[in-house]
């Protein structure tokens, strides 16, 4: 059997591996399809990310160099990548009674041809209820960003919404936005084929931020009244220049990006000074949740899980190319890495 791994910073293989026994809290399900995750992933793939040597403490609530005697975050030529898989359930421990062999799952899980997962108080393995769709099951982890992202900037009916960075959190979050009521849905992306899914989405307007003064566009489009939210989800320095410039007074930026260092340019005069804008940093895994006790991860959780089986989120086309799993290194190197723009997220079938 094989899985994927990197092999090296953006080199990508299959290998070899051999599976070990099930434990009694435990399942295996063989894989049939799966996505890896389209952002931090991909600095952790390129070895640029802070966590090779260094971790988040959450005692200090900040970053820590690793002791020298642990291991390093990222070990390349062991690192599995991805992050989505769907698939039937294979064996069971003895202590699993939420489960059965032949249930169709998801889970969170590398791209491999099988995955062990606990089974027991674990309600991060789903069961997927007849006709749904795996499309919309690996999307079940941008999902959760994007609602979070919506929450956070506070979107509600009438308001003018921005969603920066036309990925699958950005799509589903022009779904999320428009099915909260917002009256005027924007999105922001080079890519004509993301801004053509963003319309289908429910989108308004979208512009290309490489030719034209999207702040003014904002601007324009509003009224001059600017934009109530904005959900900014590219990372892009420029980006975030833009929404300081097209927001609305006194409104909101839900900043989702894990960006890297931005380069000088980035300016807080100038609009972000006179538009008295609220920037918050917005990550659905931070707990406690900003309305807590309501709201917390599992609800976020159970809220996208619920609205993606019930076709109440659409996210066949986001799931685009498709490859083969034994063209999956040569597919994450060119879709994820060297040409994310070919793809908004990528998915794999094990099926012959």
């Amino acid at each position: 059997m094989k899985k994927l791994i990197a092999q090296s910073p953006r080199v990508a293989a299959l290998v070899e591996y051999e599976d070990r026994e099930v434990r009694a809290e435990e399942v295996k399900i063989k894989v049939s399809h799966a996505a890896p995750k389209h952002g931090t992933e991909v600095a952790d793939f390129r070895g640029v990310t802070p966590f090779i040597d260094e971790q988040f403490s959450d005692e200090w609530k900040m970053f820590m160099p690793r002791e020298k005697s642990e291991k390093r975050g990222i070990v390349f030529g062991e690192f599995e990548l991805g992050n989505m898989v769907v698939g039937s359930i294979i064996e069971k421990g003895e202590e699993v009674t939420e489960y059965e062999i032949g249930d169709t799952v998801c889970s969170y899980g590398p791209i491999k041809e099988t995955v062990i997962v606990k089974a027991v108080n674990n309600y991060k393995l789903r069961k997927m209820p007849s006709g749904g769709d795996w499309r919309n099951a690996v999307c079940y982890d941008p999902a959760q960003f994007a609602l979070a992202g919506v929450r956070d900037a506070n979107v509600r009916p009438g308001d003018y919404v921005v969603i920066v960075g036309l990925g699958a959190i950005g799509q589903i979050a022009i779904q999320l936005a428009k099915k909260a009521g917002a009256s005027i849905v924007i999105g922001v992306d080079p890519i004509k084929e993301r801004c053509d899914t963003a319309y289908e989405n429910g989108a308004d307007h979208c512009f290309d931020p490489t030719s034209s003064d999207v702040g003014y566009e904002i601007k324009r489009v509003t009224d001059k009244v600017g934009a109530d939210s904005i959900i900014e989800t590219s990372g892009h320095v420029t980006a975030l220049q833009s929404a300081l410039r097209g927001i609305a007074y006194g409104g909101t930026i839900a900043y989702m990006s894990f960006a890297k260092a931005f380069p000088e340019g980035l300016n807080f005069g100038k609009e972000a000074h006179f538009n008295n804008a609220k920037i918050v940093f917005s990550r659905a895994a931070s707990e406690p949740n900003p309305d807590y006790p309501r709201w917390s991860r599992r609800r976020i959780e159970e809220t996208c899980w619920e609205i993606l089986m019930n076709g109440h989120l659409r996210c066949e086309k986001l799931i685009h190319p498709i490859v083969s799993f034994e063209d999956s290194a040569e597919g994450y190197m060119k879709y994820v890495d060297q040409q994310p723009e070919l793809s908004m997220k990528m998915g794999v079938s094990f099926l012959d």
